[in-house]
């Protein structure tokens, strides 16, 4: 819902960022396995109850998913059309940390506060759902020449979870894993809704 704008207020710091990581060691795809590889660590704390060191590697996770796309796009400059790879890497990336520390915070918080495990069955229900849809949006869009270009790989829809609303969720039930079940069934409602928003309009969209 926030992302648009946060992205826009974002912009100058993201490429200042890039600037000072644009050199020959840091590559866009280096920073998204490091993306891939805190978010894992991150799941695997949570799984062990390590709640703060979970929430800096997840902090740290969704930093690197924050700086790969603008240094590839630094480096892109001038240079000939990216081959896609890299946009693919990425969603798989963000694919697997999302769905690995909801089920890294169910387990941490189900074996210390018997936490139930359906809110979180519920929210991994509902990014299927959000996946699928926006996914197939853009691979349709790109064969129809309807893609929505706001320089990221894909085509993305709009919703009222996103991923500024993701980063914010997930770090909200490591700073309060007591509290992460209720937390995940609201957040679980809000995804499906965001879901039902996305299908409904990217089918009108395809119309």
């Amino acid at each position: 819902m926030f992302d648009a704008r946060l992205r826009s207020a974002l912009t100058p710091a993201a490429d200042a960022a890039a600037r000072v990581l644009d050199v020959p060691w840091v590559t866009p795809n280096r920073l998204t396995a490091l993306n891939l590889v805190a978010g894992l660590a991150s799941a695997a704390l949570a799984a062990t109850q390590l709640w703060i060191p979970a929430l800096i590697l997840w902090l740290l996770c969704r930093l690197a998913d924050g700086l790969d796309g603008p240094l590839a796009r630094r480096r892109a400059l001038g240079s000939s059309p990216a081959s896609g790879q890299g946009g693919f890497f990425d969603i798989c990336a963000d694919f697997i940390v999302y769905g690995a520390t909801v089920i890294g915070v169910a387990i941490g918080a189900n074996e210390a506060f018997d936490a139930p495990w359906l809110p979180f069955l519920l929210v991994l229900f509902a990014y299927y759902i959000n996946g699928g849809a926006f996914l197939a949006f853009s691979s349709i869009a790109e064969k129809q020449g309807r893609t929505l270009d706001d320089g990221r790989s894909l085509s993305f829809l709009g919703g009222l979870a996103e991923g500024a609303e993701t980063v914010l969720v997930h770090s909200l039930w490591l700073i309060f894993p007591f509290a992460a079940a209720p937390i995940a069934a609201v957040w679980a409602l809000l995804v499906c809704l965001s879901a039902a928003h996305r299908v409904v309009l990217g089918y009108r969209s395809l119309g």
